[in-house]
């Protein structure tokens, strides 16, 4: 049976940085994009740069939040289910105290002119991450004529509120389905390296 000590020492790293990962993600789990690759992916090479939209993609389609349920993934494929564990206390702890720290202080400044100046500056900050994340992401999921027309799309339908974000997300999931199928069945291959998929033909990837 693994010792305790063994056991934290490979717990501890997990929960270490996403302590630090949720301090700085303003906006939510789209801000933390950037943070969470240089950490996981480009730092701790705990998962591939290409893992990180199949993470996030999981993550819409789960309830709770995209930030929590990214972190329990990745946790989880570091380190199982105290991975997990360890990797959504590390984000909920120190948001936890920010915000009981921010609520108070909010209550007795509310009306200070500068506070006020102050938040309103950080709204276009969060955005500029979340149009930065929008791009990383972009650069490992739209890799052919059919992933950019399902982006276009689903952006599309978005803007013009014809169906639900839940919807856009499921109708995307059938769509890869059916590409992936179509090319697996006429035999294209794909140049994207296999990761935890049994079968590395049967997706939409590069050639179409």
């Amino acid at each position: 049976m693994e010792k305790l000590g063994t056991r934290w020492r490979r717990l501890w790293p997990i929960f270490w940085t996403f302590c630090r990962i949720a301090p700085i993600t303003f906006g939510g789990g789209y801000a933390m994009i950037p943070v969470l690759e240089r950490e996981a992916v480009q730092k701790r090479r705990w998962i591939e740069q290409e893992d990180i939209t199949d993470v996030l993609a999981v993550s819409q389609t789960v309830p709770g939040a995209v930030a929590l349920n990214a972190a329990s993934f990745v946790g989880f494929r570091v380190a199982g289910v105290g991975g997990a564990i360890a990797a959504v206390l590390g984000m909920m702890l120190p948001t936890f105290l920010i915000v009981i720290g921010l609520a108070a202080l909010l209550l007795a400044f509310q009306d200070n002119a500068k506070v006020a100046a102050a938040l309103q500056g950080m709204k276009p900050a969060v955005i500029a991450m979340i149009v930065y994340a929008g791009y990383r992401i972009s650069r490992t999921s739209i890799t052919d004529k059919p992933t950019a027309a399902i982006a276009l799309v689903g952006a599309f339908v978005l803007l013009q509120k014809l169906v639900s974000p839940i919807a856009v997300i499921v109708l995307g999931a059938i769509a890869g389905v059916l590409i992936g199928g179509w090319r697996h069945r006429h035999g294209y291959e794909t140049s994207r390296p296999q990761t935890y998929y049994t079968d590395p033909d049967y997706f939409i990837g590069e050639g179409i």
